[in-house]
């Protein structure tokens, strides 16, 4: 049978992400495109079948016969997508690309989608339909059609979308349709621009200049990459989404461009996913630079350094793509969640919550930003003394982790491995840039920090780290530990943490966040293996020299990825799903991580042979 649209929800793995730098949309082997949020990443979707179904927004353009295989590619290193459907009467390619209209201002929201039908063999029955649902799949936008009489203009409130077809369109059902077939050796392209509903209708766009344009824009960005290894291609794609995830007005990355896709399927920890992690900050600013992307870095650092900018009680752990600090959660009731997966979640409550290990992220990325050469802010050092100076009132007080728990503080280990790293780096600034600065008693804190964890981190029965002081949890965040210098990863703590993770956090070959003893299978309840959390284990063993096992771990890891190389943030090994807000920016980066351990040399700013000040034995 012909796939349908009604067939929801598809698999996650099932998506292909085209964007601009300014928004992104979700595009289903089926020809649907079910997400897309106007008119920029943050904003409220116009197209949110993929958090129900038809009903809450669509815009499909497939056979109207029974296809009989579908094969999908992007077109060299770019986002632009080619969908080939192959029917009894014929092949026929779909071409969908975000147009890179650079130099144009949001006021004018000059970012548009087109979708080019070629027909490959034969002559394919084609189906074309679009619902326009916005604030989230639940305003029926008023339609009226343009004056050619070729195309719609969809207006609710102050958003318009417009529809340039070349073939006729009518309605049906609130929604727009139209048949036609496509020959071999025709083209028909389709545009569906966005403007203010105040504002005149976004103009015309040559459809061809702009895919030359736009394959050329990602063309050239991609091949200033600097990793010539074995795994280019996984490398140059993971590179490519995480700028396809980048704002271009400010250089935020967002998490993921989507919000509320379930960690496990049916389940209750959905959250909004399109804002800026600063867990993400280091990172992404050595992926950047080790892949030669200076520029980014650059932009990343400035966004950044603006947005931790102000009273550094403030700090919190994400910010909105520009900065924004307001991130309030709300509930989307109208939506029916991913594969009933509710609730559907508005905002992140957890931007509210005090995490210690974001005082490190800061200071570790604006000191390799530093060591790195790219051009100071006059301003930072200053910033960066009123962090510390808080800090050293704050890091021994308990807080929610790098887990965003919502069930109370704790004293995290992490939490104070990151806090060290916060004091040592910016002492270690103080130093080598001869920046005014306390020396003497920053020192005494980085000790007093490091005895500390080592003494109340330290499990002596399990002989390895702990989730928190004094438990017998074990956390995979403490696979950063090495990898930031608190210890070096021949240290026998560190072996023994590894090994202990292996024993207890590693589920079909993936490793899970932490373990909760209801959860027998060895996944904590409500979600699957997090997939950073794997990388991690496989960076761990290439800087001990386990380079067989870190290869085989990595590219068990790669096996996950879908046909065109995207990852969501978890894998759940007992459906063989990924799950997780998608495509995953932390996934990607620490696949970047990983693939430069196993190039031969460390990512740039790997701390893994720094011996840290006065390391006291357990």
């Amino acid at each position: 049978m012909t796939e349908k649209t009604s067939n929801y929800p598809r698999p996650i793995e099932d998506y292909a992400l085209i964007g601009d730098c300014v928004t992104a949309a979700l595009v289903a082997r089926n020809g649907s495109i079910d997400w897309l949020c106007w008119p920029r990443f943050d904003a409220d979707a116009c197209l949110a079948a993929l958090l129900g179904d038809e009903n809450n927004g669509h815009w499909s353009i497939a056979p109207a016969e029974p296809v009989i295989r579908v094969e999908r590619s992007y077109r060299g290193d770019t986002m632009v997508l080619e969908t080939i459907f192959e029917t009894r009467s014929g092949a026929v390619a779909l071409i969908d690309f975000m147009p890179m209209l650079h130099g144009q201002s949001l006021v004018s929201a000059r970012t548009a989608i087109v979708r080019m039908v070629e027909g490959r063999r034969g002559k394919v029955p084609m189906q074309l339909h679009l619902a326009l649902r916005f604030d989230f799949g639940s305003s029926v936008p008023w339609v009226t059609k343009l004056d050619d009489g070729l195309g719609i203009s969809a207006i609710a409130g102050p958003h318009r979308a417009v529809l340039r077809s070349p073939v006729e369109t009518h309605g049906e059902d609130l929604a727009t349709t139209a048949d036609f077939a496509v020959a071999e050796g025709e083209s028909l392209s389709f545009v569906l621009s966005y403007g203010r509903s105040h504002r005149p209708i976004p103009s015309a766009i040559d459809t061809e200049q702009a895919l030359a344009t736009t394959e050329a824009f990602w063309q050239e960005w991609s091949s200033r990459c600097q990793y010539h290894g074995r795994y280019r291609d996984a490398v140059v794609r993971s590179l490519l989404t995480l700028k396809a995830l980048t704002f271009r007005d400010t250089g935020g990355i967002v998490a993921a461009p989507t919000t509320s896709l379930p960690e496990q399927i049916g389940g209750n920890r959905n959250w909004d996913y399109r804002f800026c992690w600063l867990r993400d900050a280091t990172l992404t600013l050595l992926a950047l630079m080790q892949a030669g992307y200076y520029d980014e870095a650059h932009e990343w650092r400035d966004w950044l350094h603006r947005s931790v900018a102000g009273s550094p009680d403030q700090l919190q752990i994400m910010y909105g793509i520009a900065g924004e600090r307001r991130l309030t959660e709300v509930r989307v009731p109208w939506l029916p969640g991913y594969a009933g997966s509710v609730p559907v979640r508005i905002g992140n409550a957890a931007s509210d919550q005090l995490q210690l290990d974001v005082y490190g992220e800061v200071m570790n990325a604006l000191h390799h930003a530093r060591d790195a050469g790219l051009a100071s802010i006059p301003s930072a050092w200053s910033l960066q003394l009123k962090l510390v100076e808080h800090l050293e009132k704050i890091w021994s007080d308990p807080d929610e982790g790098i887990w965003e728990v919502r069930g109370g503080r704790r004293q995290f280990t992490f939490s104070k491995v990151m806090a060290w790293v916060a004091i040592e780096r910016a002492l270690r600034d103080a130093r080598k840039y001869g920046l005014e600065a306390p020396l003497g008693r920053w020192q005494a804190l980085c000790r007093e920090i490091h005895r500390t964890i080592c003494r109340e981190g330290f499990s002596q029965k399990k002989q390895a780290f702990t989730q928190s002081f004094g438990d017998s949890e074990l956390d995979a965040s403490l696979l950063m530990m090495p990898i930031v210098g608190f210890l070096p990863p021949d240290d026998p703590r560190i072996r023994g943490t590894i090994a202990a993770i292996e024993r207890e956090l590693v589920f079909d070959g993936f490793v899970a966040r932490y373990r909760s003893d209801s959860n027998i299978d060895g996944l904590p309840p409500g979600e699957g293996a997090f997939l950073p959390c794997s990388f991690w284990l496989a960076d761990n063993y290439a800087m001990q020299g386990r380079m067989a096992e870190a290869t085989e771990l990595f590219e068990r890891l790669l096996a996950l990825r879908n046909d065109v190389g995207l990852l969501a943030e978890e894998y759940d090994p007992r459906i063989k799903r990924q799950v997780g807000n998608f495509p995953q920016a932390f996934s990607h980066i620490a696949l970047l991580g990983t693939a430069f351990y196993l190039s031969g040399s460390a990512p740039v700013g790997d701390q893994s042979g720094t011996v840290a000040p006065a390391p006291v034995a357990a």
